[in-house]
């Protein structure tokens, strides 16, 4: 072959390696040379897809299951943090870890059944039984727990399962605390084997033997200095807001949305990589304005919590009604299952 030749088929080769490179590159990350979002961008997750079986199923409590998952996959994670979980229909549903961190390459979460829900605990309660392979997301941590000298915990029903692991964390480091824990009934409060062994510090509030709780008289008897850590139905969530001395001093984990008395109003979408414009009314999400369009836009829960809907924002000020995205995330993206824009035109990376 001659020089010229070799030359010809170097470059030919070189040419062809560098497409076949490229094409990789912009598999990972749609929008290189930007860089890659760890969350949905314009309908493509890149974020790390996590596999699990389901190897124990318990019942803790009247309507509630126990799953422990176990994979290699599994990375670490701290008291507080949640997992997206996506059920074998295809949906996905947030739900905290509630087992012991140290435990590697295992997971543990428990599930209430919510007859009149939208149909998530159902297929879990339904389905998921051991030997279940599962899909799953990296852990997320909106209620982390900080240090401090005490701490004062109020969890209502299933709310008690990002606290668990936080009072293992709490005891093993020597600080103070309590737990206020109440639910319709001891036969559907989960996890009362567990708690006895803490002895006085928890408090039981069933509310068919004794009422509501006493927050006033937590409070009285809590330290300055305490942060409080509450989970559960949002009339407890806001009861507490209300009852602390320090509200500023309360973290809160929700599992469905916050009520929201802030106004919506109309608003324009422009989505930049279709080209197309769309209105959205006071009265209907961004999301299901997009759609009208865009009618694959994937989404799942519509709440605000898996990211399944998150996009990135191009211009324009967003209204965040979100449970799920950090300060980092909302500077240039929103989910638009929940918000919205602040002004009068959003534009989007669609």
């Amino acid at each position: 072959m001659s020089s010229r030749a070799l030359t010809v088929a170097a470059f030919a080769g070189a040419a062809w390696l560098t497409k076949r490179a490229l094409r990789r590159r912009i598999s990972r990350s749609p929008l290189w040379p930007l860089p890659a979002l760890e969350t949905p961008v314009s309908g493509y997750s890149p974020r790390r897809r996590l596999h699990a079986v389901v190897v124990s199923r318990t019942e803790p409590a009247q309507g509630v299951v126990r799953l422990t998952v176990e994979s290699p996959e599994l990375p670490a994670w701290a008291p507080g943090a949640h997992v997206d979980v996506t059920l074998p229909s295809g949906l996905v549903r947030q739900y905290s870890l509630c087992g012991d961190p140290a435990d590697a390459g295992r997971y543990t979460i428990a599930i209430r059944l919510v007859e009149d829900g939208r149909g998530g605990s159902r297929e879990a309660h339904a389905q998921l039984v051991e030997g279940t392979e599962l899909g799953l997301r990296p852990p997320r941590n909106r209620f982390a727990l900080e240090p401090a000298p005490s701490y004062a915990f109020v969890a209502g029903g299933i709310g008690i399962t990002p606290v668990l692991p936080m009072l293992r964390a709490v005891t093993a480091a020597g600080a103070d605390w309590t737990l206020l824990y109440g639910g319709r009934s001891r036969a559907s409060m989960p996890f009362l084997p567990e708690l006895a062994a803490y002895g006085d510090r928890v408090t039981l509030v069933p509310e068919d033997e004794v009422g509501l709780p006493d927050l006033a008289g937590l409070f009285s008897g809590t330290a300055p200095d305490a942060l409080v850590y509450c989970c559960g139905p949002e009339a407890l969530m806001a009861a507490v807001l209300a009852a602390a001395p320090d509200p500023g001093a309360v973290r809160l984990e929700r599992f469905a949305p916050s009520a929201s008395t802030a106004t919506a109003h109309p608003f324009t979408l422009d989505l930049a990589r279709s080209g197309r414009t769309v209105e959205v009314g006071a009265g209907e999400s961004a999301l299901a304005a997009v759609r009208r369009v865009l009618p694959d836009t994937p989404y799942s829960c519509g709440q605000g919590f898996c990211g399944t809907c998150q996009h990135r924002v191009l211009a324009g000020e967003v209204d965040h009604r979100d449970e799920l995205l950090d300060d980092g995330e909302r500077e240039d993206s929103m989910l638009l299952c929940v918000s919205r824009a602040k002004g009068d035109r959003l534009l989007l990376d669609l």
